[in-house]
């Protein structure tokens, strides 16, 4: 067979055997309620609507020394909102409502930082609280660390590499992204329309 047409023939081979990376992104985090955080810790995931969660994986890291103290590994599929919820609780039973997922997810609170991986590689990544003297495993500039009862939003679900700017405190909402019609950077864009993200309504269960 001549050389020039069996590359060809390869090529579309080659190109189907590259590792898929699915766009999720952290979207909300909650780790400090008013009171015990038992049953009512919960992290928020985002991203394309049925990807298998299977290979996923959160892990916490402590910010006094860089270990990780927590690690969960992730399992279900990206229901049809593209809103999962990873939620704090035993036996089944979890405070958190909307939840997907039920397991020793007690997060600390700051600083530490939260990773998202795909098998060995890291997705993304939230470190939040005052790391002047704390081991940082978040992107960019931290997120401030918010008062008992709120919880990290991502604003407009967009990922900068900067939890500063990407993350802001409010009210917990799991399983509902608020989604702003403030106007995204192009390269922003262009990421959230592959997700599906539509600039301007919200994204809610049963929607």
């Amino acid at each position: 067979m001549d050389r020039l047409i069996w590359r060809a023939f390869c090529a579309p081979l080659f190109l189907f055997a590259l590792p898929v990376q699915a766009n999720i992104i952290i979207s909300e985090v909650f780790y400090d309620a008013s009171g015990g955080d038992a049953d009512q810790v919960f992290v928020e995931l985002y991203g394309d609507v049925g990807t298998s969660l299977d290979g996923w994986s959160l892990v916490g890291v402590n910010g006094n020394d860089g270990s990780a103290y927590l690690s969960i590994d992730l399992s279900g599929v990206i229901p049809d909102d593209g809103v999962f919820v990873i939620a704090d609780g035993s036996a089944g039973v979890t405070e958190v409502v909307n939840a997907d997922l039920i397991t020793d997810a007690d997060f600390q609170n700051g600083p530490d930082s939260i990773q998202l991986f795909q098998d060995s590689s890291l997705m993304d990544a939230v470190g939040y609280g005052d790391f002047t003297s704390a081991f940082f495993a978040g992107e960019g500039n931290a997120a401030l660390d918010v008062a008992a009862g709120e919880s990290l939003a991502r604003v407009n679900l967009t990922d900068t590499n900067d939890n500063l700017t990407d993350f802001l405190a409010g009210t917990p909402t799991p399983g509902t992204v608020a989604v702003s019609a403030v106007p995204l950077p192009a390269a922003a864009g262009l990421f959230l329309s592959g997700i599906g993200l539509i600039v301007g309504t919200g994204r809610r269960r049963g929607v």
